[in-house]
């Protein structure tokens, strides 16, 4: 399933608010057993996110300056 803005934001206000249940932009309404669950389900949706297909993530090399 392909997550978006827009059902981050609704996970992030169901666990601001400390409601379980959610509806997602598709329709789709799940219930959560907890809050740990609601945290494990953000994570997901932020991995998912952080994938964007057809860009590279860039890479910092600590230590490594102007080719030296």
């Amino acid at each position: 399933m392909a997550f978006g803005q827009t059902d981050l934001e609704a996970i992030q206000t169901a666990i601001g608010s400390g409601v379980l249940r959610v509806r997602y932009a598709d329709g789709r309404e799940v219930t959560y057993q907890s809050l740990d669950d609601l945290l494990k389900a953000e994570k997901r949706i932020l991995g998912a996110l952080a994938v964007v297909p057809g860009r590279r993530n860039r890479r910092s090399y600590p230590g490594y300056r102007n080719g030296c």
